[in-house]
Parts: structure tokens; sequence; C-alpha cells
């Protein structure tokens, strides 16, 4: 099945080339083999075209916070794909960067005998660059598609300012996004014919990655990327380990997810990384939940956009509460990545009222102030914080609740608001598993006013921007336990101190 017209974009206006040997599929953003309109799109290409299907899921090594953290997440993904590919007639092609530049031509080279060329759309940080370029050295028909969410990222015509706005936005066109879904397996149904071999010389100069677990640690010891931010152990990169966190939130997870502002209650589902990196679809992850209550799209068919959170579903509370963070928070980020290409991770495009309320405070006296350097070795007053910003560096995030007093107190306790923003976006996109991502800047923006109103009384510091100290987040969910997992000899000087 092709993808939905509303998920399809010409990155170029070149033909596709009739007596080419083989339709390529470039696994840029949604690197997994299910729920993948991608892949679903690029086989049913081939097929139509009679010609063989060839993945190629490549890794570069001079993308700004490259680290061995982030290429062994996304190295663990390839070798998923390539066990899955294993045995099929579709050729699965990994390329790990070995050095600065090393890639640069491999897409020109296999376009040369290429019909078609497919990528994935994502809407933030280098991906709508690469493609551009990519699609302009090509001399053959590059088609992109949507996988990033429930809803086409380009089927809503405005940037949202609000979550509410959004929601009844949502409410609006779900019902019709729901009725193209992209299949479950696709390496399941008919697939092209097999693969009959590279352009000449290809896979000298681009030679395979050995995937084998010996040969990559040995490969991302001597890349130049940043050394210091070290891979995760208990989070390991791949949809094999998406599909058993899935599995875990949906039966233990799930019930409990209203008290997920709790961290020590596991309640959250933890899959950012895997969304983030494209290893789990949140279409899979919506049918999960669907499933879960019984639930298909006629409970909602000709419903009335409420943009309320609470009730429109039709499901249980823990599960609308659920999908209000997977459909609406999630792709409110999205909607403003895409209709707000050139700004919107960036200062200036905070909402007029926050620009305004904090400029008006930016000299206000700081009751502390820490560098880049003190913030990212959590060497503040405030274990708390310390215990959030420990969390990100051992495990590449933060719980969900704390990961908003994190960049709150990031702006109380900077010289400025532009100087906080910087250094929210540097430990956060150094050091998070899911950063980059349009949820990411999202956060980091939302911290600042962005998808919030003006909220009363006016602060020094935060003037209008919504206002958390560590001591009524204590006083609102038990941290004690928290704070003692994550706590550092040396960091525990004050339980919060002046915050």
């Amino acid at each position: 099945m092709l993808a939905p017209n509303s998920r399809l974009q010409l990155a170029n206006q070149t033909p596709v080339r009739a007596d080419g040997r083989y339709v390529v599929y470039w696994m840029l953003a949604q690197r997994r083999t299910r729920y993948s309109f991608g892949l679903q799109h690029a086989i049913q290409r081939a097929r139509d075209l009679d010609v063989p299907l060839l993945v190629v899921e490549a890794l570069s090594c001079s993308y700004r916070w490259a680290s061995d953290r982030m290429h062994a997440f996304a190295i663990q993904g390839m070798g998923d794909q390539r066990d899955a590919f294993e045995g099929s007639p579709i050729e699965y092609y990994p390329y790990v960067e070995p050095k600065e530049d090393a890639g640069l031509g491999l897409h020109a080279a296999l376009g040369k005998e290429a019909c078609l060329y497919v990528t994935d759309h994502w809407p933030c940080f280098h991906m709508p660059k690469w493609v551009a370029m990519v699609a302009s050295e090509l001399d053959v028909s590059m088609e992109v598609v949507d996988s990033c969410g429930i809803l086409p990222v380009r089927s809503v015509p405005k940037a949202f300012a609000r979550a509410h706005d959004f929601r009844r936005q949502v409410h609006r066109d779900v019902y019709e996004a729901l009725q193209d879904i992209p299949v479950p397996s696709p390496l399941e149904g008919e697939l092209p014919r097999p693969f009959d071999g590279f352009p000449k010389g290809f896979e000298k100069r681009y030679p395979r990655t050995d995937l084998d677990e010996k040969a990559i640690g040995k490969l991302i010891s001597k890349l130049p990327i940043d050394h210091d931010v070290e891979p995760v152990q208990a989070a390991v990169g791949g949809q094999a380990e998406a599909l058993r966190r899935l599995d875990t939130f949906i039966d233990e997870r799930l019930p409990n997810y209203l008290e997920r502002n709790k961290p020590e209650v596991k309640a959250a589902s933890g899959l950012s990384p895997w969304l983030h990196w494209g290893h789990v679809s949140s279409h899979e992850i919506f049918k999960r939940v669907a499933d879960r209550e019984g639930w298909d799209p006629s409970a909602i068919e000709g419903q009335k956009a409420t943009g309320k959170r609470e009730g429109w579903w039709g499901m249980s509370p823990e599960s609308e509460g659920f999908l209000d963070e997977l459909v609406t928070w999630r792709e409110v980020c999205f909607n403003t990545c895409e209709m707000r290409p050139k700004d919107y991770g960036k200062y200036e495009a905070l909402p007029d009222f926050a620009k305004k309320t904090l400029e008006e405070h930016a000299g206000d006296p700081r009751p502390q102030t820490y560098t880049l350097d003190q913030f990212e070795r959590a060497a503040t007053h405030d274990t708390l914080w310390n215990a959030a910003q420990n969390q990100l560096r051992r495990e590449g995030v933060i719980h969900n609740y704390l990961r908003m007093l994190w960049g709150k107190k990031i702006l109380h306790w900077s010289k400025t608001p532009k100087e906080a923003h910087r250094i929210m976006v540097e430990l956060n996109n150094k050091y998070g598993l899911d950063g980059r991502d349009p949820n990411s800047w999202g956060g980091i923006m939302w911290t600042l006013g962005r998808y919030d109103r003006a909220w009363g009384p006016e602060r020094e510091i935060f003037g209008k921007v919504r206002y958390m100290t560590s001591e009524n987040t204590a006083r609102k969910i038990r941290v004690k336990n928290y704070i003692a997992e994550y706590a550092e000899a040396g960091n525990q000087t004050e339980l919060f101190g002046s915050s």
C-alpha cells in the first residue's frame, strides 16, 4: 500500500527513472520495520516498478552533539533492522560514517542507478537540510513520507500558540487520520524481487558497517565524536527494546498513569528516546492503548471538537491522559517545528508576552547564578535539581515532571533569560537520548512561556511566566528516594536552599 497523499511530498522535480535498477529507501528518521509509512511506501513503489528495494540506514559523525551515547543507541537499532530484513529479498545496508564527511556522495552514487528515492520527513534539527541537500544532488525523483505522528504534520495549516487550540484541531481531524494507519508488519506482505547488486565501486568507497558488538565498540572509540558522553547501559536502542518497554507500559504502568508526575511511582511511559530515534511508532503505541480499551475510531465519529482534555475519547481516565500527551502535546511540538522551520527553537520565537515580561525582569537580582559548567556538573545548592541533572547525565532522560522544574530553575539561576535558553539547549541536547526532538524544543520553550499564558502574581525574574520551585514540588510529590537515588557525593550542600 502506498502512503496516503496527505503524508507525501516531492523533494525535487526530477522524474522517476524508468530504466533504473532499484528503489532506494533512505531510512532517516523512522528507523524501524513496523508501522512505518516510509518503508511501506517504498516496498509498494518497488513492486509497482518491478524492481528490487535497497534500504540504506546511515549515521553521520558530523552532526551537533554526536557522542558515544547517541551513536551506541542508534547502532543498536541498526542491529534490529539487520535482523528484521535477514532472509527477505530487500537489501539492508547499514553505514556508520567512519570519519567526518566520509559519507559525502553516498546518495548521489546510489541515485545514478535508482528509479526512485524515498525517505522520511522530520521537521527539525538537521534533517530537513539533509533531505534538501540530497534531493538537489540526485538526478532522480525523491519522495518524502511523513510517519511523524497520528495526524499528518502538513495537514494542519498554521502554527498553534496554545495546546488547547491544537487539541481542538486534533478532535476535528483525528477520526479521518485514523482511517489511514500504516501496515503493522510491511515485511510480512508481498515484497519486491531480490536485490541484484550495487553500482560498481560503491561498496568499496562506502563499506557496509559490521554490526558485531565488538566491532561497533572499536569503531565508536575511533570516531570524531564526543567520547565523554557515555552510552546509557540501561537503555538499549532498537525496535525490540522499544516493543518490550511498550509491553511493560501497557501492562504495568498505564493503570497508574494519572500519577505519572510522582517520580517514585513507575507510571510514565519512558518511551521518548525510542520515539525520537524512530524505533517505535506513535501509531503502534496508540493501537496498543486502543486495544487495551476495546476501542475503535467509530467511538469518535461525528463527535464535536471540544478541546477538552478529559472525556472526549471515551476511554478510561488513564488512557485519555496518556493520549493527550502522545497526540496533543507531542504533535503540537511537531506542528511548531513544521510551521516555523527557521525559528522553532530560538529565544526570539517565544510568545510576545513571554519576551516582554522576561525582558522587563532580565535585570532582577538572582538568588544564585551558575555557569554552564556548574549546571552541567550538577554543582548547585539544590539537591533536587542536582538529582534531576544527574539523572539526565546518567540515563539520558529526566522524569517528566522534574524536567519542567529542571528548566524553570535554570531560568531562575542564570544571568539572563537568553543565557538560560542557551544552557537548556546545550544540556538537553548533549545528554538527552530524546534531545534534538520537536518535543525537546517544545519543552525548553514551554519553560520560557510557549504554549502557556501569562500568570500572576508577577514575580521577580520570571515576571508573568509560570513559576516553579523545588520546595513546592517537594510538598506536592514525594522526592526523598529520588534524591537519594540520583544524588552524588559533594552535591548535597542543602536540601533545596533558597530556590
